[in-house]
């Protein structure tokens, strides 16, 4: 059987627009697939802001707590890291003789705070005056005055030789160290009138030692300047005639202008303050 002409042409012309519709279909796919792809505008800012936000969180915190970064721990003086501790402390520190050491002598000097501090003026009431006339200051103000200066055990009196016990008089040497550095040394001296008196006399060498050594730390260096001593004994001194009650002689002693207290078996004899 033959088919209409009008159903033939029908036929063709659906086929014709399914070709069309199929190469246009073809060519969109193909346009789009060459184009370059750009990322998606809202993820983008997304990240962005999440990446600052974390950035200026970061910055705000100390270096401190930050224990996975090392660029902020500072380096010791010995060229080793400070960090996980510093040095390593199970290297042995090297032992001193300080008996016969000099290390560290005039290094370097104190700082400013503590260079006022061993050079602050003295007190005129904390001076003391023998009845010879000798003015000193009480061992406790010197290691006050050093307690203040470089702080308690940041200093010590190491003694240099053993005692030196003549008839009437023990000397012992000693030196000054001040954190790990030699310092000062000096001879102490005390004198002693018995065998029982020996070791009160050899812990007074360590005090007489601490006193001279203070003094090439300036620490109450005004007692050593005549100067100041005549000034003092002017103006704070006064000399006093006393008497001996059993063998009835006479001396003079010196004390704090009114602080005589003459002790026995002295007496103050009639008109003798000068």
């Amino acid at each position: 059987m033959f088919s209409s002409r009008p159903a033939v042409k029908m036929a063709c012309r659906l086929r014709l627009c399914a070709q069309a519709h199929h190469r246009l279909l073809t060519s969109a796919a193909a346009a789009a697939a060459a184009a370059p792809r750009s990322p998606p505008t809202t993820n983008a800012k997304t990240t962005t802001a999440t990446n600052h936000s974390t950035r200026r969180f970061l910055s705000s915190e100390p270096p401190t707590y930050q224990p996975g970064s090392t660029s902020h721990w500072a380096s010791s003086e010995d060229g080793t890291s400070s960090e996980g501790g510093g040095a390593d402390s199970s290297s042995p520190k090297e032992e001193v003789d300080w008996s016969k050491s000099f290390r560290g002598v005039s290094t370097r000097p104190v700082s400013e705070e503590q260079f006022q501090v061993l050079m602050k003026p003295v007190a005129e009431s904390d001076i003391e005056v023998k009845p010879d006339g000798v003015i000193y200051l009480p061992e406790i103000k010197y290691r006050r005055r050093m307690n203040e200066a470089f702080g308690p055990m940041g200093w010590g009196l190491i003694p240099k030789g053993d005692p030196v016990v003549g008839q009437s008089i023990v000397t012992r040497e000693y030196a000054l160290i001040v954190n790990n550095r030699f310092v000062a040394q000096a001879q102490g001296e005390n004198p002693f009138f018995g065998p029982d008196q020996l070791p009160s006399a050899v812990e007074g060498c360590k005090s007489n030692a601490l006193m001279r050594c203070c003094k090439d730390l300036g620490i109450a260096s005004e007692l050593w300047d005549p100067q100041y001593v005549r000034w003092f004994k002017k103006n704070n001194m006064e000399e006093v005639w006393v008497e001996h009650t059993v063998t009835k002689k006479k001396r003079t002693f010196w004390y704090r202008k009114g602080m005589v207290d003459v002790a026995y078996p002295y007496r103050i004899t009639s008109n003798s303050r000068n």
